[in-house]
């Protein structure tokens, strides 16, 4: 990650929150994504997966709770019952996680592939 993606992620608090809570449910392929200047939706696209339908649910779930108890309330959510994928829309935020192969059909990532990488934790090979 370079200093200024890391710079992004320190500065903006929303995102910082969102990574640690991600990462504290073993979110697997975080991605974030600058919208700026792309999207008149959202300034930031995070994409993650989950390994199971109930982790994706797990994930999700805990992701709403724990932004609930630090003040940020969604504008909205799908999916977070079902476990194939949720969206939690924070309005400059939206959240995707997915079950691989819903998040592999679906391709946020290419679909938005001329975004600036803020993070991204795939492996590649």
């Amino acid at each position: 990650m370079s200093e200024k993606q890391s710079r992004i992620l320190q500065d903006n608090k929303k995102l910082s929150l969102i990574k640690g809570f991600l990462e504290d449910k073993k979110a697997e392929e975080l991605v974030f994504l600058d919208l700026r200047g792309l999207s008149s939706v959202t300034d930031t696209l995070v994409v993650a997966s989950g390994h199971s339908d109930r982790h994706v649910q797990a994930v999700s779930e805990f992701l709403a709770q724990e932004m609930k108890h630090q003040g940020y309330r969604p504008l909205g959510s799908e999916g977070l019952k079902d476990g194939r994928w949720g969206l939690i829309d924070y309005g400059d935020v939206i959240v995707h996680i997915f079950y691989h192969e819903i998040r592999t059909h679906y391709d946020l990532e290419g679909v938005w592939r001329d975004a600036p990488v803020i993070l991204d934790e795939r492996q590649k090979g």
